[in-house]
């Protein structure tokens, strides 16, 4: 198992099922953990394969299959104090909708992460944090900003494909996604594949990647969209 490491990214959905869009979290709300699958693309062809073959045609929903954009802006302090204490705070643009997520205590192992997460609908892309401070890391928020000014840290814009898979036993999202991470001037692409538990359990998860990762040549990727921006802005 890695080391500690920075909150990867997420989906629209909760991975304990239904939809993330909840009402603002109350005080002792905890994070809903969200697990799912990641794998480096080699190339755009095989993206393409992913989306538009049928290995998993015969459990795939009706109707599921889509295509957005997304475009997340990060934001943190001067001084990095939440990407210090592997605490990412985004605002995506989803469509039509802006939606705030709140990403912490993330941990990944041959491309499985692991993270806690919170996240509310917004009105704007504008940072306001404080939408989290009555959360169960409310008070650690607190302790670390002071009321210091958010600035943008990163943005990623990512061309999103994606299908939910029903097995009867669990219910999982497929998204392939093709775009960049930007920060401090230079950029860094991304092109992966997400398998995303949304209820189920994780040993049926660990097989949906498996197949993928057979079928398409497909290796794990362990390092999140954040973490890339992360490691351009260190120079790593």
């Amino acid at each position: 198992m890695n080391g500690p490491s920075f909150p990867a990214d997420c989906g629209g959905e909760s991975a304990a099922g239904g939809t993330k869009e909840k009402r603002p979290p109350r005080r002792r709300d905890k994070g809903v953990m969200e697990i799912e699958l990641k794998y480096r693309i080699p190339g755009e062809d095989v993206a393409e394969r992913i989306w538009e073959d049928s290995l998993f045609s015969e459990i795939e929903e009706e109707g599921s299959r889509e295509e957005i954009e997304l475009h997340a802006v990060y934001y943190d302090t001067q001084d990095m104090d939440l990407a210090n204490n592997a605490i990412a705070y985004r605002v995506r643009k989803e469509g039509d909708r802006h939606i705030a997520t709140l990403k912490w205590k993330g941990k990944s192992e041959d491309g499985l992460h692991v993270r806690e997460e919170l996240t509310v609908p917004v009105q704007s892309g504008e940072p306001d944090i404080s939408i989290f401070m009555e959360s169960d890391i409310g008070d650690e928020l607190d302790e670390l900003l002071r009321d210091r000014e958010l600035k943008e840290l990163m943005r990623t814009d990512i061309h999103r494909r994606r299908f939910r898979i029903d097995t009867g036993g669990g219910i999982f999202e497929i998204s392939v996604d093709i775009g960049q991470v930007s920060a401090q001037g230079k950029t860094s692409p991304i092109r992966e594949v997400e398998a995303e538990l949304f209820s189920g359990e994780t040993e049926e998860l660990i097989e949906i990647g498996r197949r993928l990762k057979d079928v398409y040549g497909l290796e794990p990727e362990n390092t999140s969209k954040y973490e890339k921006g992360i490691r351009i802005i260190r120079g790593e």
